[in-house]
């Protein structure tokens, strides 16, 4: 796996914790976690398709 994608990925899981603890606490703030979540999920996965392709 790639550099790239693999950070984005880590940024990923670190949000998606946040925006637990977030929503645990009661704090709507959660919702930010979610979308940053879903903007680096998207990221991961277009820098690892993007290595397979360059690659190959």
């Amino acid at each position: 796996m790639p550099r790239l994608s693999l950070y984005t990925l880590v940024v990923c899981v670190l949000a998606v914790v946040a925006a637990v603890v977030s929503f645990a606490q009661g704090s709507w703030l959660g919702v930010v976690w979610v979308l940053l979540a879903g903007v680096s999920s998207n990221m991961a996965w277009y820098y690892w398709r993007r290595s397979r392709h360059v690659t190959d």
